[in-house]
This record gives C-alpha cells, structure tokens and sequence, in this order.
C-alpha cells in the first residue's frame, strides 16, 4: 500500500493551515485554520474492509517545565514521547482520498464532539473519530491561558509544538488496511489510540505512511525558508 498528501512533500514542511498554531510577531503564537491534511492511497490489499487513520508526533516533550519559557529552549536531549494528533476508524472500503479540511478545519475550543462525526455529508457514516493528546494537555492546565480551552478533542487537530522547542517535530500520518469492516468502541465512547491498536491487532493487512515536519521556534522555521 502506498499513500501520499497532496498538502505537503513527504518528510517536507507541514503548512501553517494543517496546524493548530502558527508563529506570530508579536505574540510568538497564534490559533491557525487547523485543517486536516489531504491523504490518499493506492495498492489498497485483497480482502481489506476498511481502514484507520492516525497521526502521531513522536517528539512530545516528556516534562512540561521548559515549555514555551521566554529564557530558555527545551533541550534536544530531552527524552520524548508520542502526542497523539488524530485517530479515526471505520473508514469504508471504498474510500481513497481524504480531502484537505473535511473533518477539521478550525481550532474548536474545548475540542471537536465525536466520536460521531457531525456535519455535511456525515449523516449515517460509519467512520469515528478518537480522542487526540490535547485533550490531556489541556486538562493538565500547563499554561494560565489554557484553561477555556479544556474538553474532550475527538478528530484532528494539528501541530502546535512549543515555540522554544530546540528540535523540530516530525508527525506521520499512517493509514491501516484491515480484514474488518468496524472496530468496536470502548463502552464509554472514548475511543483513544491504546484501544485502537489492541483493536486492530491480527486484522492489519498493510499500512503505509507520509511524514510532515513543523515548528513553531522561529531560528529552527527560517531554516525551512533558506
């Protein structure tokens, strides 16, 4: 199976409108238009039945203390763990494309509703979408300006890496052919990657993956400029 995105090369710049913040002036940050990128596939396996999509960071700093500091960077040799930008099941067999902005394409404050999808041409799909790490983040209140913004996030949201991260992030996005046409939801509704793939395991007939890069440090984004 192969898959490419229309929105960005593979291992290339992710666009400041497929990410939750982009860098600004006078503020460091800002919200961005948040859309999701476009995805498509081909050489989709015999028998396949339907297919997942996931997008993970894999640089997510594993101690908040030196997050966007104005005195200081968060050093590069700081252990990292995943973040966890989107999840989303149940995708039809028959579907190849995921076109740029059409289950996200604003910052939702308190997160997007799901796992049901809402919204022109959803109605009776059986696709949902899974909680993403912001909805951790934000609980944990890291920041004084993050607490309007706590709740459930279902769906994408895009890369909003700290704007003093001495590293750039890179977020692959991996689609999943698998041998069953649904997987089930937890009994709660919340539907998080950890189930996802206990779920998926032994029914994965391929998967495939396109990489995308983002910053939001400004010496690190001038690099992408030269």
């Amino acid at each position: 199976m192969q898959v490419y995105s229309d929105s960005f090369p593979n291992n290339g710049l992710i666009p400041v409108e497929c990410a939750f913040a982009q860098i600004d002036e006078k503020t460091r940050v800002r919200l961005s238009s948040n859309k999701n990128p476009h995805l498509a596939w081909t050489e989709v396996p015999a028998g396949t039945q339907s297919f997942v999509v996931t997008c993970v960071d894999a640089h997510a700093p594993t101690d908040p203390a030196d997050v966007n500091q104005i005195d200081r960077e968060v050093p590069a040799d700081l252990p990292r763990a995943d973040f966890v930008h989107w999840v989303l099941i149940n995708i039809p067999a028959n579907v190849r494309v995921i076109e740029e902005g059409q289950f996200s394409h604003e910052v939702t404050p308190r997160g997007k509703s799901g796992p049901m999808i809402v919204g022109k041409g959803f109605k009776d799909s059986p696709m949902r979408q899974g909680i993403n790490d912001y909805t951790h983040w934000f609980a944990n209140d890291h920041d004084a300006n993050d607490h309007d913004m706590a709740g459930d996030y279902y769906g994408y949201d895009g890369p909003c890496p700290p704007w003093n991260d001495s590293i750039v992030h890179q977020y692959t996005f991996t689609v999943y052919a698998l041998d069953v046409a649904e997987i089930e939801l937890p009994t709660d509704g919340k539907l998080k990657i950890s189930s996802v793939q206990r779920r998926m395991e032994g029914h994965v007939l391929a998967q495939a993956s396109w990489v995308g890069q983002y910053t939001l440090t400004p010496r690190l984004a001038a690099a992408f400029e030269v």
